[in-house]
Parts: structure tokens; sequence; C-alpha cells
């Protein structure tokens, strides 16, 4: 009740100018990255241990060469506070700065408390509120579109973005299909004031839940509880029809980036570089041949990490910009796709940070 009686005074005797009450739109960027992900690495040699597959057929179809599965006690909510810890650090910030928590994941660790909820407490983040957002693979640019508005109305002034996920958890390791694409990771971006034309300068937000059945875990809700007994693995895990969402993942990419840098007024040969979720290779060749961006523009680091769902764009775009491929002033499109079916993508001018 304590924190609860400091949240509501703060927000009534210290009001952040230019937003809600002011003279217009605080412009919102990101002030600091950070990404965690587990120790144990899983190769495509591992897996052709357990199912029948091979180096040669995973790489040439999805790019992937190895991905982290998080261990026995590790947690969503683990790998999302050690991304933060890093976002905070990158930022300079103390946990009781940050007024918001939203953790973007599919992969709960129980129906609620969220997992946001978790991260706030063990974060040390007093003063934040929290909750949990699910839009699959594009649920990081959801949750920095959400973010963001709280930072331009002059709500709050810094909210932490996670992206994290334990998919192995939901993964069916018996279906060559499936199995050799995923991993587990977190990556977090903290949110907050940036300079004039700085930040985020434009999001497209879309969905067709005409597609839900191409890419879904069912049972696993109340409308269909979970299966317990010898056949759970394959049942209470990811399905999807390959074809039609690499079909779908296509032209999203493009059709949304597109759209993002029409309401920027910008053209894609404006973008220094694009950083999509990172789904497989072959998806994000295909994607931008149609864009016209040559494959240098489009960051990929799928073959370490598989695809690690609304973690996969901040742990890029993080080792992106560790990798010196993000600098002051370039110009950054972030895309992701995935369940719903779902889609996403923001026009970002990187700032000095």
């Amino acid at each position: 009740m304590e924190s609860l009686t400091r949240s509501a005074t703060r927000l009534l005797s210290d009001p952040w100018p230019g937003g809600v009450g002011g003279t217009g739109v605080v412009p919102a960027g990101i002030l600091g990255l950070g990404s965690y992900v587990p120790e144990r690495v899983l190769t495509n040699r591992h897996l052709e241990e357990i199912v029948e597959t091979s180096d040669e057929w995973i790489v040439t179809r999805t790019g992937i060469r190895q991905r982290r599965i998080a261990g026995p006690e590790e947690s969503t909510a683990d790998l999302a506070l050690g991304a933060a810890q890093a976002a905070l650090r990158d930022a300079a910030l103390e946990p009781a700065e940050i007024d918001l928590v939203i953790v973007a994941t599919v992969t709960g660790d129980q129906p609620f408390p969220a997992v946001s909820s978790v991260v706030q407490h063990r974060l040390g983040a007093t003063r934040a509120a929290a909750f949990d957002l699910a839009a699959g693979c594009s649920g990081f640019i959801y949750a920095l579109a959400v973010g963001a508005q709280f930072i331009q109305t002059g709500l709050y002034r810094h909210v932490l973005v996670i992206g994290a996920e334990t998919l192995s958890r939901i993964t069916n390791w018996q279906d060559r299909a499936t199995c050799v694409l995923f991993g587990d990771g977190a990556g977090a971006a903290v949110l907050g004031r940036v300079g004039e034309e700085e930040g985020f300068l434009s999001f497209d937000l879309g969905s067709d839940g005409g597609g839900a059945e191409m890419l879904s875990v069912v049972p696993g809700g109340h409308g269909h509880p979970l299966t317990t007994g010898s056949d759970a693995e394959q049942i209470n895990s990811i399905r999807m029809a390959g074809g039609e969402v690499f079909k779908f993942a296509v032209k999203a990419v493009e059709e949304s980036t597109l759209r993002a840098l029409g309401r920027a007024g910008l053209a894609v040969s404006d973008l220094d570089l694009m950083v999509p979720h990172q789904a497989n290779n072959r998806i994000l060749e295909a994607a931008a041949k149609r864009l016209g961006l040559d494959t240098g523009r489009v960051y990929s680091n799928v073959e370490r990490y598989g695809n690690t769902s609304a973690a996969s764009i901040p742990i890029a775009l993080d080792e992106a910009r560790a990798e010196g491929k993000v600098r002051p002033g370039d110009l950054l499109a972030l895309v992701g796709f995935g369940a719903g079916l779902t889609w996403a993508s923001c026009i970002v001018k990187w700032t000095g940070r």
C-alpha cells in the first residue's frame, strides 16, 4: 500500500512537461538496451541425436546452427530480469526511475501473476506499474508502441519494455519440422524522452485472426485445458503450417515496413538497417529482396539463437549496436510477424546513446 501512495503522490505533484497538459507530444525513443540468453547451447548436431534431421538440412532451410535452451530451474522471468538489468545499466538508470514495465511474451511462467509483476519486484522497480502483452513474435514491437505512448503523452518518464520467451517449454521435440526452429532468450529496451526528430518516427500494427490456426498452441487456455500424460509433449506444443506462415511473413514484412516508412515520410532507400524478427534466413532474404534491400542492410543473428519469438528483435538490436552496425543518427526499421496472425513495424532514428 505504501508503494501505491508514493505512485499517486508522484503523478499528482510531479508532472512531466510537454505531454498531457503541456504544449505538445514528447519525443520518445530508446535510451538503453540489454539482452540475456541461457548458457545451455543446443546445436544442430545435438538435434541429430534426438530427431531425424541433419545439420545440413537445418542450415539450408533455416540458417540456424544453434539455439539457447533454458535450464530446468530457469524461468521466463529469470531471462527477462537479466535483460532488464543490462538495459538499465546501459541507460544509466536506477530501478526506482522506471515508471512502467511491459513484458511481451507467449510463455509466461503461470497464468497469473504476470511475468512483468515478478520482474518489477525482483528488479526493485518499486514505483512502476506492470503488465504483460501477448502478440506472438510481433510482441516486442507492439510493446514498444504501447510504451512509447506513455512517454509521448507525458504520463511517464521511463518505460521498460522486455521481450522474453522460453519456447523450449512448448516445443515438441519429436517434430522435426518445428523443433529445429525455436530457442529461449530475452531482450529489453528502456524508453524515455529523446531529442526532437529522434526516436520513434512511426509504427504500423496489424492482425488477421483468420490465420490463427497457422501458428498456435492448443490446448493451453481455459477454453482448451492442458493435457497431461504420455502424449502431452505432442499436444501442448507449437503447431505451425510452415509453408503458409512463410508466405504470410514475407508479405507482412514488406507491406508493414512500407506503411511505416510512408507514415514517416520516408522510403526504403533512406534506411540504414532493418532489424527483423529472426524466424529463419529464407524469410529474411525473401523479404529483403521484395523491398530492394541488400543483405548488408538486414541484420541477422538467427544462426546463433534460432527463433526466440518476442525476444528476437531486442536481442538482435542489442547485438547489432554492439557490433557497430547501429550508429547515432541511423534510420532503422524494426519489423515483426507471427502468431495471431500479427505483424508490426516501427521506424526509429537512433539517438546519440
